[in-house]
């Protein structure tokens, strides 16, 4: 297995802040199909409770591709990123994320497995509002192919 096994356990610095812009979450929710007049229009979004137009539950990959940009350039990774296949994505939401968020990741590398030949890395990214209450939680599976 190419990847450091040293990896597992460990945490890195949180990104910077990002800003939900309102546009942002418009070419997001037209890019995967979400239709529904929340994710498009604000008052469609203040009349269902929400302080402006809501990101549709995928768009917080766009917040955690940060983080995963941390680990694919650690240097003693062992990540050769040519070799890298994404394996699963999931969500655990506390609340949507709406546009004028400002939302902070912080990645842990949870675990790292050997599976015929190929490595599994699961990347753990936590995704904090502003007050520092926390939004959602995105992890990655990402499949580092061995040598063939």
């Amino acid at each position: 297995m190419s990847v450091n096994p040293d990896l597992q356990g460990r945490v890195f610095p949180p990104v910077a802040p990002y800003l939900v812009g309102r546009e942002k979450v418009r070419e997001f929710s037209r890019a995967v199909f979400a239709t529904h007049p929340i994710n498009h229009d604000p008052l469609a979004a203040r009349a269902a409770g929400h302080a402006d137009v809501v990101a549709p539950p995928t768009f917080a990959v766009v917040v955690q591709e940060a983080t995963l940009a941390q680990l694919l350039a650690e240097p003693d990774a062992g990540i050769d990123f040519s070799r890298v296949v994404h394996g699963d994505q999931r969500f655990s939401y506390t609340r949507p994320i709406v546009a004028g968020d400002e939302l902070t990741a912080t990645l842990s590398i949870t675990s790292i497995k050997s599976l015929g030949g190929h490595a599994m890395v699961t990347a753990v990214s936590t995704i904090v509002d502003a007050a520092g209450d926390h939004v959602v939680t995105a992890t990655s599976t990402l499949v580092v192919r061995g040598d063939e």
